[in-house]
């Protein structure tokens, strides 16, 4: 058995969570995610302030503290916090663990790096997998830093070299990529952002770790003491988190989400059995971040009677201050908060918000802030704002790609120095959907029904992917599944979230998950770092969508 753990599933995560699970309990691997779409551009920036930069610098300040620790008890350290720099990043450790005395052998993977094939680009990078990392770790290594790899990969890669399993043990490595895909986000798979947070502490909930098996079988816990919970429903969650239809794609092998199996094994342990694994495409994903404009925001607040014409009324101040210059994009938002004879003044107002992006930072900066506060004294009564506008400030476009996996070459620095060229996979294999028909329950019987909140009997969560969104849906029984299937089709999904109602919207069912699972096409622009809408990574679409009302079966409720 190898146990792997997670300690930060995002650049910002808990500072002290990773000496905490050094010392919290046995451990053999321990990983750290810092890399998201919206972090490679934050770093794409740091890099060009200072060429040497480009790496998550906290994870070297974490180490500061936990390099002793985790060579005492024999723990090796995966992370992808290498960013744009891993060969950055190895150097700084290395001079770090000369300064604390600690001696350890440090790797790094690179190869991800294709910025100069996309000309423009802040940053180019392709998704690794995990075969460079366990090269590393077969070399000796103590602490692998990667570049961007898949999130997945620093567990398959750890496991792979544990293990033995060669590139064509999919069922085992598509267990260690869903292990992996539970692990990624930290505290997510532990009750963190969790649909049915009631009635569990989950004030501090502990980080989780992976009890990992030959055969790619594992289960999913964490340290006792630690808070949080873990059960069914919070590894299901995760599951569902920024994943699409029963194909989950990767650059180690293609795991079949739909053969899951999950079985609670015990206090906050569940067990996941049965993964089938295939080939894995010919191609890698590429995430390309560019700056892509300007953009400024205000927030009018509005007060009391008369909410709707206080915001025409500032709306065709401002159109008319814009003139000749205004912004190449001007959105308005209102957000009807306010209550009728509010007991505060808050609950007595309502917001507008005011959003402008252009390629010239002169059209959002001053012509909008300095006409925004030139109304103070000449518009809407009780006219203030949230906060004083800005200069205004630039904002990234995400965009993926797609390249053949043999056009880069994916190498290990391996402890001594010597590089190691990681081969491509000799199978791979074109993803298919995997079709719907057969796959559905049989329909619940007829009875009363009585409208009611989907959230009583679903649970949901949602995450973005560039400019998509997926809003991942699971029954907590089997009759509520039996409703589910058939109730929540695309056209409901549309109908209980106008603003998807003329997007593209495609469903995935996955039975053993009892879960549906709905990617929205295009609902966030250009990607999280475009802020082209509120809740911008669509992190509470799902939970919108619990709230919903719709005629549940009474049987359920």
């Amino acid at each position: 058995m190898l146990r792997i753990a997670n300690a930060s599933g995002f650049y910002g995560d808990r500072f002290d969570a990773m000496k905490e699970m050094l010392t919290g309990g046995p451990l053999d691997v321990l990983t750290g995610d810092y890399l998201a779409e919206l972090t490679m551009l934050i770093l794409g920036r740091d890099r060009l302030k200072d060429p040497r930069l480009g790496y998550a610098k906290t994870f070297l300040r974490q180490l500061e503290e936990s390099l002793g620790l985790a060579q005492d008890r024999g723990v090796k350290i995966v992370a992808n916090a290498g960013g744009l720099n891993p060969a950055g990043l190895a150097d700084a450790v290395r001079e770090l663990a000369d300064r604390v005395g600690v001696p350890v052998k440090v790797a790094h993977v690179e190869g991800d790096d294709l910025a100069d094939r996309f000309p423009g680009a802040l940053s180019a990078n392709a998704y690794l997998g995990g075969a460079g990392i366990a090269e590393c770790l077969r070399a000796g290594a103590d602490v692998v830093v990667t570049g961007r790899v898949t999130d997945a990969a620093l567990v398959t890669g750890p496991a792979a070299a544990h293990f033995g399993w060669g590139p064509e043990d999919y069922d085992a490595l598509a267990g260690a990529v869903v292990a992996g895909h539970v692990l990624e986000c930290g505290t997510q798979a532990t009750g963190g952002n969790y649909s049915f947070f009631s009635g569990h502490d989950v004030r501090r909930p502990g980080f989780p770790l992976a009890e990992i098996h030959a055969d790619g079988t594992s289960v999913i816990t964490k340290h006792d003491g630690t808070g949080g919970l873990v059960d069914v429903g919070t590894v299901t969650a995760q599951l569902l988190y920024e994943t699409g239809g029963a194909r989950y794609a990767g650059p180690d092998v293609t795991a079949r989400l739909d053969t899951v199996r999950l079985a609670q094994d015990g206090e906050d342990r569940v067990r996941i059995s049965g993964v089938r694994g295939e080939a894995p495409p010919p191609t890698l994903k590429v995430g390309l971040n560019r700056i892509g404009g300007w953009r400024n925001e205000v927030v009018f607040v509005l007060t009391g009677l008369d909410i709707e014409a206080k915001a025409r009324l500032v709306r065709e101040q401002l159109d008319d201050a814009f003139g000749k210059h205004r912004p190449a994009e001007v959105r308005w938002e209102l957000a009807r908060t306010e209550r009728p004879d509010g007991d505060t003044e808050e609950r007595a107002s309502a917001y507008l918000r005011l959003v402008v992006r252009d390629s010239d930072p002169g059209k959002v900066g001053r012509a909008v802030s300095g006409a925004a506060i030139e109304l103070a004294l000449g518009s809407y009564p009780g006219f203030h704002v949230t906060a004083p506008p800005g200069k205004g400030a630039p904002y990234g476009v995400f965009e993926a790609e797609y390249i053949d996996a043999a056009e880069l070459t994916h190498t290990a620095v391996l402890p001594d120095g010597r590089r190691i060229t990681v081969p491509t996979p000799v199978c791979t294999k074109d993803v298919e959907p995997v079709p719907d028909e057969g796959r559905l329950p049989a329909e619940l019987p007829a009875g009363p029904r009585r409208a009611a909140p989907l959230g009583l009997v679903a649970g949901a969560r949602s995450g973005d992917k560039g400019g998509d969104a997926n809003v991942g849906v699971w029954a907590r029984s089997d009759d509520a599944w039996r409703w589910l299937a058939h109730e929540l089709t695309v056209s409901r999904f549309r109908a209980l979230l106008p603003e998807t109602a003329e997007l593209t919207v495609v469903r995935h069912v996955l039975p053993n998950l009892r879960a549906l699972n709905f990617t929205v096409e295009g609902i966030l622009g250009e990607g999280v770092a475009a802020q082209a809408r509120f809740d911008p990574q669509a992190k509470a679409l799902g939970e919108w969508l619990r709230s919903r009302y719709v005629d549940i079966p009474e049987v359920l409720l």
